[in-house]
């Protein structure tokens, strides 16, 4: 390795360190608790399944899948030793912090390697980037857990297909999303064969695991936990109705069932009920595009990323939730497009760049101002939102527009 290439690696890894150590102490700084969930939701969860109590998942009903449960334990160990030092909730929120710094370095190191490519590089500037603008919510997230294994997932689909497969499919069973990129590898990845038997050997693991701890109906309780959401302040849906809310036609209310701000006026019962399987059919016809370019012989780096991106984007502009931690999900994707097709990434990645720092702008830091219906702040999100409809509209044009060929020429 040249003394250049490793002057490079080392600006990138102190990079990526002084973003996330920043980006930590910023949770303690931000107004709104961006760490609230962490030491709110998390650390109760972790510490009632330590104690004897009630097994979120297995023993309950629970809104993420079973294996979400697993870091919050790990981060509850690692807070462990801090606890005389720092008291139950400071030393938890510094556990998660090092716990999620942990798995993004390890992707990291993955992604650069020893001797990076230009592309890799620039996918780790993005990285840093990304992290950095969209702030706290970045890493204090039960999100944050699944980017590492996302990015590492896609970054192996070619050489390793069936480890990334149960990578992608572990991290869907911690929170739903990374199943898109599963879908979209059985797509584009010749070896789909593989693909499929890591998604099934994981899931059939986990079942088999949670059947042993005793769950039941509560195997699926995050699907049916869905179900019965309004819609949520800051998703897509949601946007003319916050407008409402400004004229004072809508009000904004808090659910204590799923400890969210929804919004409350006429038609948005509707909305929210069409949402879900609004999204299920449009999956559906993205899926068959992609399958379709597909079997007309189109090359996995020219694919795969437009087909990952844009189903991951569904996810987000069709959903009834609109939390800030969902920006996290674009970071994967778009890495994957800058390593396997830098130039026709670019535009994604500086619309992801700029969600990123609108959704922090929204939360935490004009949280309060949008709770009251302010009209800056929901000028702000109604941006961020018409971003991400025009990167799902970039992403279909560009999946439209991926060159095929008849399979029998490519041989």
């Amino acid at each position: 390795m040249s003394r250049d290439s490793t002057t490079r690696v080392l600006v990138l890894w102190g990079a990526f360190l002084l973003v996330h150590l920043l980006t930590a102490l910023l949770g303690w700084v931000y107004p709104s608790q961006p760490m609230g969930d962490v030491v709110l939701v998390y650390e109760p969860w972790a510490s009632a399944a330590l104690g004897g109590g009630p097994i979120v998942g297995i023993t309950e009903t629970w809104v993420y899948p079973q294996l979400a449960l697993v870091p919050m334990l790990l981060a509850a160990g690692l807070a462990a030793p801090l606890v005389p030092v720092l008291g139950v909730s400071s030393a938890y929120l510094v556990g998660w912090a090092v716990l999620v710094i942990v798995l993004d370095a390890v992707a990291f190191g993955v992604l650069i390697g020893r001797s990076p490519s230009h592309a890799r590089r620039v996918a780790a500037w993005f990285w840093c980037g990304a992290v950095l603008l969209l702030g706290p919510i970045a890493l204090y997230r039960i999100d944050a857990i699944t980017v590492p294994l996302a990015v590492i997932g896609g970054l192996w689909l070619v050489a390793r297909p069936m480890i990334a497969a149960a990578l992608l499919t572990a991290g869907a069973w911690i929170k739903i999303w990374p199943g898109a990129l599963v879908v979209a590898a059985v797509v584009a990845v010749r070896a789909r064969l593989r693909v499929l038997l890591g998604a099934v050997v994981v899931t059939g693991g986990v079942l088999a695991l949670l059947l042993l701890f005793g769950a039941d109906t509560e195997i699926l309780g995050f699907l049916t936990e869905q179900t019965g959401r309004g819609l949520q302040i800051e998703a897509v849906a949601a946007t003319p109705f916050l407008w409402l809310a400004v004229a004072g036609a809508a009000r904004i209310e808090y659910s204590f069932e799923i400890l969210t701000f929804q919004v409350t006026a006429p038609g948005v019962d509707a909305v929210a009920a069409a949402l879900t399987p609004l999204m299920m059919i449009c999956v559906l016809v993205v899926a068959a595009i992609g399958a379709v370019k597909a079997m007309r012989g189109a090359a996995f780096p020219r694919l795969f990323p437009p087909l990952a991106l844009t189903l991951v984007t569904l996810l987000i502009v069709t959903n009834k939730v609109g939390s800030p931690q969902f920006q996290t999900w674009l970071i994967a994707p778009v890495i994957l497009w800058i390593v396997l097709d830098r130039a026709r990434a670019r535009t994604p990645a500086v619309i992801v760049l700029a969600l990123c720092l609108l959704t922090c702008l929204v939360y935490p830091l004009g949280y309060d101002a949008l709770l009251r219906a302010e009209a800056l702040p929901v000028a702000v999100l109604t941006v961020r939102n018409v971003l991400l409809l025009v990167l799902l509209v970039l992403g279909i044009r560009a999946l439209l527009r991926v060159p095929v060929r008849h399979p029998k020429l490519q041989e």
